[in-house]
């Protein structure tokens, strides 16, 4: 796909999201640099809630589809290598804060609500920002999106009370799914909240960036996986690769338009009932950990599935280790440094993006306008807001 002409892949309806995807270690370079200029602006606004109330200050990351999947993936890292002394990292749908706030918001907690958005008109993100508004007795918001002309980038106000940080302008996906604006949001959330030296995550993007480029010149060796039939796929791993098999599955789902099914679970809970999704026509994908604790248990689970001897294949992906999978997989093989989990997220989801691009070209769909029916869009349509009162 990455070598075919624009033409070419405008005959398979493909152009679109096969270019979001191999543009996106270009992007986290460009988000780099925009973080750095914006440095001291963040780190004044965040010193300054901090100083304004006791601590820890409740930050909630909120979305909704993809955009809550990044918070789902961000807090299991941060919660061990972000400032957790002064604040507490949790994720929570838009969706669910609509639709029962009650449940979620605290009235007396101070609270910083992180809007992750690629359009910002989503209705539901623009509900959730009003209703903390309406519901928390201090509340502070930092948006991060994509579209500087979204409703929530234009009602972001300039009071010391909301910060908004714009992502390069390429990431505003034009395609159906969300590619680059997923990993672009994510990274500045990451570079915004982990205390790691900038130097030190300096390191660490130009190591995703390495392995991001990777992906794209071993297409061939992902098509491999996919050559034979199926039509389920499942997608494990732990930590932040655990919010991560959300992401991963709903590629798949949106880019097939369903029909291909998809499961996605932790490594451990798959046990727990969800195997019994896998059949003789099933892929198993597993994200592996690089905490050597943490990848015992990936590692378990995929051998265990690979002895069933039922699946059509299953497949490691990660970097290599000192133990690795006895079976098939995608292991980076340029030389960069043992990544975090939360930055071995961006190529590993580049990964799982073309595998999902290639099985919607293996099914005969058109990854760029997937939904035949238009029943499902781009941005989100249908939703009724309905008043709350307290």
């Amino acid at each position: 796909m990455f070598q075919q002409s624009d033409n070419q892949l405008k005959e398979l309806g493909a152009m679109i999201t096969t270019r979001e995807i191999q543009q996106q270690p270009e992007l986290w370079q460009e988000v780099s640099q925009s973080f750095e200029k914006k440095a001291n602006e963040i780190a004044t606004f965040l010193a300054s809630i901090l100083q304004e109330n006791e601590v820890p200050i409740r930050v909630i990351f909120t979305g909704a589809g993809t955009s809550q999947y990044i918070g789902d993936t961000l807090v299991p890292y941060l919660n061990q290598a972000g400032n957790t002394k002064d604040f507490s990292f949790e994720s929570i749908g838009t969706t669910d804060i609509v639709a029962a706030p009650q449940d979620y918001f605290t009235i007396e907690r101070p609270t910083l609500l992180v809007s992750f958005a690629r359009s910002g008109n989503s209705p539901e993100s623009l509900a959730a920002v009003q209703l903390a508004n309406q519901l928390i007795q201090t509340v502070y918001h930092l948006t991060i999106t994509c579209a500087s002309e979204g409703i929530l980038a234009k009602n972001s106000t300039d009071d010391g009370k909301h910060l908004l940080l714009l992502m390069p302008k390429r990431s505003n996906d034009a395609g159906f799914a969300m590619t680059g604006s997923f990993t672009c949001m994510l990274l500045t959330a990451l570079l915004t909240f982990d205390s790691t030296d900038f130097d030190k995550k300096k390191t660490y993007i130009e190591a995703a960036v390495q392995l991001g480029k990777e992906v794209i010149e071993r297409e061939t060796a992902v098509q491999k996986f996919l050559d034979a039939e199926f039509n389920r796929i499942v997608y494990l791993g732990s930590g932040s690769l655990a919010g991560l098999t959300r992401e991963a599955q709903l590629k798949v789902l949106e880019l097939t338009a369903g029909k291909v099914a998809t499961v996605f679970d932790s490594s451990m809970g798959f046990r727990h009932g969800p195997k019994s999704f896998v059949d003789k026509k099933t892929l198993v994908l597993g994200f592996l950990n690089n905490d050597c604790y943490t990848r015992q248990y990936d590692l378990d689970v995929l051998e265990e599935v690979h002895e069933d001897k039922i699946a059509q294949n299953i497949i490691a992906i990660g970097q290599k280790g000192t133990i690795n999978f006895s079976g098939n997989q995608f292991t980076f093989q340029t030389e960069a440094v043992c990544l975090p989990e939360a930055y071995l997220v961006l190529p590993e989801i580049m990964v799982a993006q073309l595998i999902a691009l290639l099985t919607s070209i293996k099914v005969k769909n058109t990854p760029d306008t997937p939904s035949a029916t238009g029943t499902v869009n781009r941005v989100v349509k249908g939703v009724t807001i309905h008043p709350y009162k307290n």
